[in-house]
């Protein structure tokens, strides 16, 4: 009798923890904290928020909990402003312990915290920013977005052989900017084509009609144009309102001015636009047409190629914790990530276990209207493409 009593009354003490237990928050060693610095607000909002909306897409299919540990995603807006950005990176590291930094909406974002991870050594992931020299700022930086050398110097190639002797350039005054003019450049030039003006735009808030009377003087074959995602819209409605498309003026690029995010909005005068890029909602594979039905499904418009970067960044994180058995130690989850290589639904891409860059296929992409909408449509591909703009040693 004495034992079973005592038996009751300890399962009923169980009972009770355990009661307790589901309502206690998991320790500080079961939770993977990543600090998500995006710029929300501001010129390129529509950066941070397609790739918030993929890594929330991402964590919904696939669950907040990897290698036994729970996931958990602080968000901070920086603007795009890169003392913001330190400052939130900062804060982050030091208050919010967090095991990785990630998004950086523009190169200077970047680069801003680039000391902070090499300091704390935690894992940088870029999901946005192109410049070339980003991922020799620090041994823990990580990129699952692009860099402009690798499309702009395969549309300055297909450009010669396309019957396009003079091109203007439009650019925007900043790294990138630089990136992607030096590139097509020199690959332009060096199949015999010439630059017939160039010009550079402010990053902030630009505006583009005075730029685009001096390219309608120029009278080129077409206008090399790079601005950041975001931008693109607002440039294509002065084109238009310049009457540049009437005239038969091409638009050719890498392809962060047609974004798909916005360009179901820019109207007709996209039509034609040739660039070379990453990633086209258009993209014909299985996966990709899946990832683009849950995305509107979850968010009511088409992902671009910032929301694809933003879901493979997070896919990144998951697969090194995996590999890691959910260690958190910075050196661990880097080396995990060199070499690794999956199927996205921009197609199959890989992280240089070099540069720690990401290698991917590039599409020739034209834009149509498919069903009423406007679309980059591609036809060619250029498989596993590295960047041809690190500093040569």
């Amino acid at each position: 009798m004495f034992n079973r009593r005592k038996v009751l009354l300890w399962g009923a003490a169980s009972a009770a923890l355990c009661g307790f237990c589901a309502n206690v928050p998991a320790r500080a060693d079961d939770v993977v904290k990543i600090g998500l610095i995006l710029p929300m607000t501001g010129g390129q909002a529509s950066t941070g928020k397609q790739i918030d909306n993929a890594i929330k897409l991402y964590m919904q299919q696939n669950g907040d909990t990897v290698a036994g540990k729970k996931i958990e995603v602080i968000l901070k807006d920086d603007a795009a402003v890169p003392d913001n950005t330190k400052r939130l990176a900062q804060e982050l590291i030091v208050n919010d312990k967090v095991n990785f930094i990630a998004g950086f909406g523009v190169t200077p974002a970047a680069l801003a915290a680039a000391k902070l991870a090499t300091e704390a050594k935690i894992p940088e992931v870029v999901m946005a920013a192109g410049t070339s020299i980003i991922t020799e700022r620090s041994p823990y930086i990580v990129r699952t977005s692009f860099t402009l050398a690798q499309s702009s110097t395969i549309i300055g190639d297909w450009a010669v052989k396309n019957g396009i002797k003079k091109v203007a350039t439009l650019t925007s005054d900043y790294a990138p900017g630089n990136d992607a003019l030096t590139f097509f450049k020199q690959h332009f030039t060096a199949g015999g084509g010439e630059i017939v003006e160039e010009v550079k735009v402010p990053l902030a808030n630009p505006d583009f009609a005075p730029f685009l009377q001096r390219m309608k003087d120029a009278k080129p074959d077409a206008m090399f144009v790079f601005v950041p995602a975001g931008q693109g819209g607002n440039f294509m409605k002065q084109f238009a309102e310049r009457g540049l498309d009437k005239i038969g003026m091409k638009v050719i690029g890498p392809g962060d001015v047609m974004d798909d995010d916005l360009l179901n909005n820019m109207g007709d005068a996209a039509l034609g636009a040739v660039t070379a890029h990453l990633y086209s909602a258009a993209h014909p594979s299985q996966m990709n047409k899946d990832f683009v039905a849950a995305y509107k499904k979850a968010f009511g418009n088409r992902p671009g190629f910032m929301a694809v970067s933003g879901y493979d960044g997070i896919h990144l994180i998951y697969e090194a914790l995996k590999k890691t058995g959910g260690d958190t130690n910075g050196d661990k989850l880097i080396e995990a990530m060199k070499g690794m290589k999956w199927e996205s639904p921009r197609g199959p891409i890989s992280i240089d276990p070099e540069t720690r860059d990401i290698v991917q296929n590039i599409y020739i992409r034209k834009v149509e209207k498919v069903d009423g909408e406007l679309y980059n449509v591609e036809f060619a591909t250029f498989e596993a493409v590295k960047d041809s703009g690190k500093t040569k040693k």
